[in-house]
């Protein structure tokens, strides 16, 4: 697959552009019953992640492509089935590789959705 299938993808859940760290990806969020929150990313050119911290826990998968996380001016790669932790209060970017998927959980609200309807 190079693309989340179109369930995921309601237009209701797209991410808003201001709640997001990295320009011109195309995001989809989900909200837990506990104020968590799952996001789909895909990005389709090669793009940076502004650096940013959380007052909460960030779990990310890449499903497809490159992701390369930088803490500590630490570079650590991360390909399709490789896994992250990030715990809160850590300041992080990114690199992100066209044709790159991401799944990232947040222990709380990160993202607001598109206020176009």
């Amino acid at each position: 697959m190079d693309d989340f299938p179109d369930f995921m993808k309601n237009p209701l859940n797209r991410i808003a552009l201001k709640s997001q760290y990295t320009d011109d990806i195309e995001g989809y969020v989900f909200d837990g019953a506990d104020g968590s929150q799952v996001a789909f990313w895909k990005c389709p050119k090669d793009r940076l992640s502004q650096p940013h911290a959380h007052d909460y826990d960030e779990y990310m998968i890449v499903v497809q492509g490159r992701y390369t996380l930088i803490i500590n001016n630490q570079k650590i790669p991360l390909s399709a089935g490789q896994e992250y932790h990030i715990p809160k209060g850590i300041i992080h970017a990114g690199e992100v590789t066209a044709g790159t998927r991401t799944i990232h959980v947040f222990g709380g609200k990160r993202l607001t959705r598109e206020d176009r309807f």
